[in-house]
């Protein structure tokens, strides 16, 4: 049913017409172009279906393939010329609305296409030509006696079949002199029957002739064989291989003795070229020629099935800053760095056992094999850097390459490709994250930490929706009175296979994928709900503030304000009994729009606290203009005051930031506090509050219940 002017089925029609025009001139069939053109539509239909489908199937294509033959397309020009359209126009009017909709994939799924096509037409071609062998040789059977009695009442038939056939049939003796052949297989060879008479089978030897190929032979001339089938290539006259499927039969005597051989050969030397051709488009790179993802498993996975003795070394290459290079200078002149690089790269792997492949993108590998490849890939690494010291001209630009590599080295048969890639991948990441152009060694332990990274990583999203996290708390006494006034929230994750992750497990991971703003959502309800519990059975006590940490990237979350307004309200908390902590690093430099949620907060009644101050180096006259009430001094600060009598600089120190803090009017709280000197010289220099082991470590909120009443009691 039609879709329109332009509707699917159009576009389909037109590509059948366009196909039947190209192959009908080659096609040996009875049938008119537009005949020849509705036999072909259906074909284009399942060619059609296939490039769209949501799963590839190479099956439809090898059908397509078989269904050329049955349609009379046995001319190996006809398969040419269908490729040739389904290359060139397949995606063009049948790729819209497919499942991935990527042209580059479509272009992709029409190559495989093609070379199931051509699988798919030689799988065919040869069940009709063994097909048309048995005929033959059914004939032949029937007309033994012809070469023995040149009278017999069958040699019309067999001369007809012999001369008529589209295959190259030969007869010779038993000690392989040729007797005759037939007009295809002269044209094959490109000989006249002059020169063809007189040879002798043992001379058409060929350097890639399977072991069993003569051994076969040798087996079937004493009578121990039947036949054999076998593929074979010959030299012409000219130097150029023929190649062929070669099947030789024992024909008999009457009394059942051996006394000829007959040769039936079909020539399979442009569908070999074509399988060649679709089997180097697949397994190398477009862009570069290198050998392609496909090609580089397909080596490693040998390498790592060598024998004992064997090792292997594999150099994983990234080049660092090249989005740089796409985003200002545009994908054109990244694709022309990326052929250069590939070009010093392929320079730089010539020695035996030694390859280079692009995976992809801007990654590369390279890898080297043989028993002392430990001394060889350190070399190999080496010679890569050194071919990209010097600059490449793009455009009139004279570009610097750098790069990151990742090696691992080790014996044959302990590893899978899946890991050793895995491995060198987490490698060159870590020379990368070292500053790049670099090469580091593949390290088991490093490995382990980035294995399980990524899996944190890849667990985080489904941990919140699974309820594995849950807060510890933390108090905050007052220094003056010893009285608890709060608690930090410290979330945890109770992961499944690990126990309990702190922060410093999972919060840079979440950070990275984002996942921080709804953990700090999350995190932000439960401390909120927590002290509203706290407020209800221990009012006699005052109120308890909670401590709640913001990361980063929920600074310039934009529902950082209605979020924090929201839950507030839904709990029935005040504002004043939440303080939200902000690292001293996030905020240095921060401009007014990173410190406006932070000022609106502030004039809502929230405390804000400015983290680990100390640690980031920010210009002192910045606290002024940060809408902060507390600074938490970094535990490092304080460390010396645990052993008394305590370091004179670190009590100046303190002392002096004290002052400042007060001056401002901010409260000062101190964080790691483990012992009772320390908590006692942090009293004397005027600190607020303190929080540390010496009062309580985390714990759930019912410890500070506990402690809450304690102080409550007196």
């Amino acid at each position: 049913m039609s879709a329109g002017p332009d509707g699917p089925e159009d576009r389909l029609r037109r590509f059948a017409t366009i196909w039947s025009r190209a192959v009908f001139p080659v096609t040996s069939t009875s049938s008119t172009r537009p005949e020849f053109e509705e036999q072909l539509l259906p074909l284009a239909r399942r060619l059609s279906e296939a490039l769209r489908a949501r799963t590839f199937d190479a099956d439809e294509g090898r059908a397509v393939g078989a269904a050329l033959v049955t349609a009379h397309c046995t001319d190996p020009e006809a398969l040419s010329r269908s490729l040739d359209c389904v290359d060139a126009y397949l995606v063009l009017y049948c790729g819209a609305g497919g499942a991935g909709g990527d042209q580059e994939d479509l272009r992709a799924r029409s190559s495989r296409l093609q070379h199931a096509m051509a699988a798919g037409f030689a799988q065919a071609l040869r069940e009709r030509t063994l097909a048309e062998q048995e005929a033959i040789s059914a004939a032949a059977l029937k007309a033994q006696g012809v070469v023995a009695q040149a009278l017999h009442a069958t040699e019309a038939r067999f001369r007809a079949v012999f001369e008529g056939a589209a295959i190259g049939i030969g007869i010779a003796d038993l000690s392989g002199q040729v007797l005759q052949v037939n007009g295809a297989l002269l044209r094959m060879f490109g000989v006249s029957e002059q020169t063809m008479h007189g040879r002798n089978v043992m001379e058409w030897t060929h350097p890639e002739d399977a072991p069993q190929t003569w051994k076969l032979y040798d087996e079937l001339v004493r009578g121990e064989r039947e036949h054999y089938h076998v593929e074979k290539a010959f030299y012409r006259p000219d130097g150029t291989v023929l190649w062929t499927n070669l099947t030789v039969s024992l024909l008999r005597d009457p009394d059942g003795n051996p006394q000829y051989q007959l040769a039936l050969m079909e020539d399979t030397t442009e569908r070999r070229l074509l399988n060649l051709r679709l089997r180097y488009e697949a397994t190398h790179d477009a862009l570069t020629g290198l050998p392609n993802r496909t090609f580089f498993f397909e080596r490693l996975e040998k390498a790592l099935g060598a024998g004992e003795g064997q090792r292997f070394g594999l150099c994983y290459l990234d080049l660092d800053g090249f989005k740089t290079v796409n985003d200002s200078l545009g994908h054109a002149a990244g694709d022309r760095l990326l052929v250069e690089v590939a070009d010093r790269l392929q320079a730089c792997a010539t020695a035996p056992g030694e390859m280079v492949a692009r995976l992809g993108g801007d990654e590369f590998v390279a890898l080297t094999t043989g028993p002392d490849t430990e001394h060889e890939v350190d070399e190999l690494a080496a010679r890569i850097m050194n071919a990209l010291i010097a600059p490449i001209s793009v455009d009139g630009r004279e570009l610097t390459v750098r790069g990151s590599i990742g090696i691992v080295e080790g014996p044959a048969g302990e590893r899978s490709p899946a890991e050793v890639l895995r491995s060198a991948d987490i490698t060159m990441y870590r020379a990368k994250s070292a500053g790049g152009n670099r090469f580091e060694l593949a390290d088991e332990e490093a490995d382990a930490r980035a294995i399980t990274r990524h899996g944190l990583t890849t667990a985080l999203p489904t941990a919140l929706d699974r309820g594995e996290f849950f807060i510890e708390y933390q108090p905050l006494v007052h220094l003056g009175d010893g009285s608890v006034r709060g608690a930090e929230a410290l979330v945890r994750w109770l992961h499944p296979q690990h126990g309990v992750l702190g922060p410093d497990r999972f919060i840079p991971l979440a950070e990275h994928t984002g996942l921080i703003v709804p953990l700090g959502r999350w995190v932000l309800e439960q401390s909120v709900r927590q002290a509203r519990e706290w407020r209800e059975r221990h009012d006699d006590a005052g109120p308890l503030r909670i401590n709640v940490n913001l990361s980063p990237c929920q600074l310039t979350h934009p529902g950082l304000v209605q979020d924090t307004v929201d839950i507030l309200e839904r709990a029935g908390v005040e504002p004043q009994s939440l303080c939200l902590e902000v690292t001293e690093s996030a905020l240095i430099g921060a401009d007014d729009d990173l410190l406006k949620p932070l000022r609106r907060l502030a004039e809502m009644g929230v405390d804000i606290a400015l983290d680990d101050f100390g640690t980031g180096y920010s210009n002192l006259a910045n606290l002024r203009r940060l809408p902060v009430s507390i600074l938490k001094l970094d535990r490092s600060f304080t460390q010396s005051m645990q052993q008394f009598p305590a370091d004179p600089v670190d009590l100046k120190i303190v002392e002096g930031i004290v002052s400042l803090a007060h001056s401002l009017s901010l409260a000062v709280t101190v964080e790691g506090v483990e012992t009772g000197a320390q908590a006692e010289q942090l009293r004397i220099l005027g600190c607020d509050t303190a929080q540390g082991w010496y009062y309580a470590r985390p714990g759930p909120p019912e410890r500070l219940h506990e402690l809450a009443l304690v102080d409550a009691t007196g």
